[in-house]
């Protein structure tokens, strides 16, 4: 992004995506604070610059971590003022992306440059997508959009066309230390901080959830319970009901982590003939999601949502036959419906499965509504 933009010929817009916490909307933020700290690309600040850091003393790092930057425009999930728990909407509204035109209507500070950053545009609803593409389609001189997405496959194709596309990988165990720990002031050689780091799946966010409150003991309790299954494990469950309480936020959103990591995994195993089992899980996932939000949203006690999904969990893994159903997709066009008639499961599990085996799996668990859950603060 650096060499784009020395060069003169920046993109003006880029879908920054890559999986959920590795660091995505904070490369946003700093592309922007380095681009109004230093609005000609052809000074000799930005020619010999190495990385995109900003001093933190600069007038601009003040502004930006402040929310007020007058040419700078963030389009996020906000909190929802009909509920007093800090809970945030689970889509970007149009309310929040309407003023994307009149934003870049304006006029900058002596004709600078606009950015508009939106976390995420997988998180747009139907109409505030169209109201971005409205300025997508026309961008006035010296104007940036940074658009972050965890799964691209969400966002509007209209939307993609018109960006030019950065995918980011997660980062190695050493680089989640480091910034971990930078961004946190940890040691970074607590032996605490390495073993979430490497459970973190390369991202931060995720290292730094697990470092609090026996979040990572939870996790590989919960992956030790799944390791067994169709087998279950009654009084260690019954343990793990009772340690996740009835009032830890955090805890319940790295149990369900844990069960989505597991299912991922089951999910990206396939072949054909395991594919009426794969819908099976999807459909247990669609469940697991909407009983998990109602612990959460009446705070219901946890136990009985942690026996229940281990119950589902078992019996979708025992009633896998890999010898039962064998589909030769070279011969055959399957449509996922008909394939739900066939194997007796709802069709939206099948469309759910297709959709990963497709490389287009959606992390539609909004349990991160909560914002004390939602990563750190990327500005």
């Amino acid at each position: 992004m650096l060499d784009a933009y020395r060069s003169g010929r920046i993109a003006h817009a880029w879908l920054i995506e890559g999986p959920q916490g590795i660091g995505k909307a904070t490369l946003a933020y700093r592309m922007a604070r380095f681009v109004l700290a230093h609005g000609e690309p052809s000074s000799p600040a930005v020619q010999r610059a190495e990385s995109l850091a900003v001093d933190p003393n600069h007038p601009v790092a003040h502004q930006v971590a402040s929310g007020a930057h007058g040419a700078l425009l963030a389009i996020e999930r906000v909190e929802n003022e009909k509920k007093k728990t800090g809970e945030l909407y689970t889509v970007i509204r149009v309310e929040e992306s309407r003023g994307v035109i009149p934003f870049f209507g304006a006029t900058a500070s002596g004709e600078g440059w606009r950015v508009c950053i939106v976390d995420t545009v997988d998180e747009l609803n139907d109409n505030a997508a169209n109201a971005l593409l409205k300025a997508l389609e026309e961008p006035p001189r010296r104007s940036l959009f940074l658009l972050v997405s965890n799964s691209p496959a969400r966002a509007l194709a209209t939307i993609k066309s018109r960006c030019r596309r950065l995918r980011l990988r997660p980062l190695l165990v050493p680089d989640v230390i480091r910034a971990a720990a930078t961004a946190a002031a940890l040691d970074a050689n607590d032996p605490h901080l390495r073993d979430a780091a490497e459970a973190s799946e390369g991202r931060v966010a995720q290292a730094l959830t697990l470092m609090g409150g026996g979040a990572l003991e939870l996790q590989q309790r919960v992956a030790a319970l799944l390791a067994r299954l169709p087998q279950v494990d009654g009084a260690e469950m019954h343990a793990l009901g009772d340690s996740l309480g009835s009032a830890d936020r955090a805890a319940l959103a790295v149990f369900v982590d844990g069960i989505e990591r597991w299912i991922t995994g089951q999910l990206s195993d396939c072949t054909n003939e395991k594919l009426p089992h794969l819908a099976r899980l999807a459909e247990v996932w669609e469940k697991i999601v909407r009983a998990a939000r109602d612990v959460e949203a009446y705070n219901l006690d946890r136990k009985p949502l942690i026996l229940s999904v281990f119950g589902w969990l078992a019996q979708a893994v025992q009633h896998a036959d890999w010898g039962k159903a064998s589909l030769d997709f070279s011969r055959h066009q399957v449509c996922p419906t008909g394939l739900s008639q066939w194997a007796g499961l709802d069709p939206g599990a099948v469309w759910f499965a297709f959709s990963f085996i497709w490389g287009r799996f959606d992390r539609f668990w909004h349990f991160s509504s909560c914002k004390g859950i939602r990563g750190g603060n990327a500005r």
